[in-house]
């Protein structure tokens, strides 16, 4: 025996057609969500970069301020040097007062 034929009521098929239209949001909101997080992905990894080359120029200027300092030390010896004005006062030690 051939089984009848049964056809949705139209309130079944605007409930069906309602749950493709979700489906299809969802989908959409998923391929927005990806390409959103794949932005925020390179903009961390251009924020890592800049940070790493921030800590490099850090690293090297403080190596060449330290070089510079030693360089100081051994033209005029051990003092202090008012910023300001650009004098520089050495420090006079016990042994050279005696």
């Amino acid at each position: 025996m051939a089984k009848a034929e049964i056809k949705f009521t139209q309130d079944e098929m605007d409930k069906l057609a309602a749950f493709q239209q979700t489906y299809s949001e969802i989908q959409a909101a998923f391929g927005q969500a990806k390409i959103q997080e794949l932005r925020t992905h390179r903009q961390l990894d251009s924020l890592d970069n800049f940070v790493e080359e921030l800590e490099n120029k850090l690293e090297t200027t403080q190596n060449e301020e330290q070089n510079f300092i030693e360089e100081i030390n051994k033209k005029y010896g051990d003092g202090v040097l008012d910023p300001q004005s650009g004098v520089f006062t050495p420090n006079t030690s016990i042994s050279e007062e005696k």
